[in-house]
Order: structure tokens, then sequence, then C-alpha cells
């Protein structure tokens, strides 16, 4: 019986095979790498309704974090300022400022701090930088009041002029911290202190570890708070899958 087919095709069905196989491990590869936070939010700077300059506020003048951010020491979520928190100050500072068009809106009052009769006084709408995926917990006031600073996870915040997401929060980034936690903490008086640095605290303060020794390092000291605290965090998947 005749040979319908030609020779070459006896390896067609490996070189099927072949191109699935690298068709698969690239699109894999490329998700692995673009679908992560690493990829798709480290330098996420969005424009705000209200041109905020944390390196103003937050590093020049040293408004405490929690001036803000109300609610992280409190809760799972640190909270966005509301007009009126802004308007504590604005209302003498800087009033007939253009930057300031939507508080004024907010508050319901014209450029001359006149009330504007009927007005909506819709809230600011600030545009959200850092989000936790729904499918996974986080709550800010366990870790703050633990030690761990802003800093650990927003970066520089207070040297920045236009705030972006600095850090990516993957989950390789939280497990890293949570089995070396020590890199991180840092005396609870020092949390909002984003100049903090450890030497130089150590330099100024004697911290003495269980032998007696002094301190000198991040590390150690971190090593030592994290003994007196008890603070072993769980790497499981249900400590931040719930």
């Amino acid at each position: 019986m005749a040979n319908f087919f030609p020779r070459w095709t006896n390896l067609l069905p490996l070189k099927i095979a072949v191109c699935i196989l690298t068709v698969g491990v690239g699109v894999i590869s490329a998700f692995t790498y673009y679908a992560t936070p690493k990829a798709q939010r480290i330098g996420y700077q969005p424009d705000q309704p209200i041109d905020y300059d944390h390196s103003f506020h937050a590093g020049e003048l040293g408004i405490d974090c929690r001036y803000c951010h109300s609610g992280v020491d409190k809760s799972a979520k640190a909270g966005l300022p509301t007009a009126n928190t802004c308007w504590n100050c604005h209302q003498h500072v800087q009033k007939g400022s253009d930057k300031l068009g939507p508080l004024r809106a907010a508050m319901g009052v014209d450029k001359d701090h006149v009330p504007i009769e009927g007005a909506e006084k819709k809230p600011i709408e600030w545009v959200r930088i850092h989000k936790t995926p729904d499918y996974a917990y986080f709550d800010h006031s366990a870790h703050v009041n633990r030690g761990v600073s802003c800093k650990s996870c927003h970066g520089d915040i207070h040297k920045m002029e236009k705030v972006h997401h600095d850090k990516s929060l993957s989950m390789e980034f939280c497990l890293e911290c949570h089995r070396n936690p020590e890199k991180h903490l840092r005396p609870l008086e020092e949390v909002y202190n984003l100049d903090y640095n450890a030497e130089d605290y150590l330099q100024a303060n004697e911290v003495l570890d269980e032998k007696g020794e002094r301190i000198t390092t991040q590390e150690d000291f971190g090593l030592l708070l994290k003994h007196n605290w008890n603070v072993y965090p769980k790497d499981s998947c249900s400590t931040c899958h719930r």
C-alpha cells in the first residue's frame, strides 16, 4: 500500500510538542514577571486631586504619619485624611492657593472662605496607590505596634514630593520580612521617625544583649527586640490568606 504521508511528517508530533512547550514556558515566564506587583506597581505615581508634598509636610515640617493616617496604629487600614483634617491647617495657611481648590470645594467655601450656599461639599477623591489584594489580609496596627516602621513597606516616603509605589509588596517581599523580622524592628518610639538610623540610635543609647555586651548593629538589636517582644511571625498560607 502506498505511503500517503511524506517521511518528514514522522517528526511532526515531536515538533508540535516542542512548539507547545516553548509557548507554554514563554507564557508562564511572562506572567510570572509582568503579572507581579514588582512589574505592575513599583514606580506607580498617579496624579492626586491636590498635589500633597510628603517631603514638605512629613519631611520638613515633621508632621507625624498618624495625623493624616489616623487608623494606622488602631486598625487594619491606615486610613486617608478627610477634608476636615486638611482644613485644620489650611483654613489658616495658604488659604488662597489655587492648589487647594478641591479642599475648599469639599468644605463648601470660596477662595475668600465665604460659605457657598447649596455647595455639594464632595469629599476629596484621593487616588489609591497601595492596595493589598482582596485575597490577602494585612493589618497595619499589628505591624507598627511591634516596631515595624512605615519605611519598611513604603520606602523614604518623607522624601517624596509626589508619592510613588516604592516596594513590590509581593508575597515574596512579605515572607522575607516574616522570616527575618530583625532586619526591620525598631523601638516603638522610633516607628514614626522616618529619619531613624539604628547605628546612630545605638551609639546614643547603650543597649546591652543578654550577655551584657553592647549592641551596635541593626540585626543584633532586632534580634533582641524580637526576643523581648516575642515577635515570631507565621509564614504559613493561612497567615495572610484567611
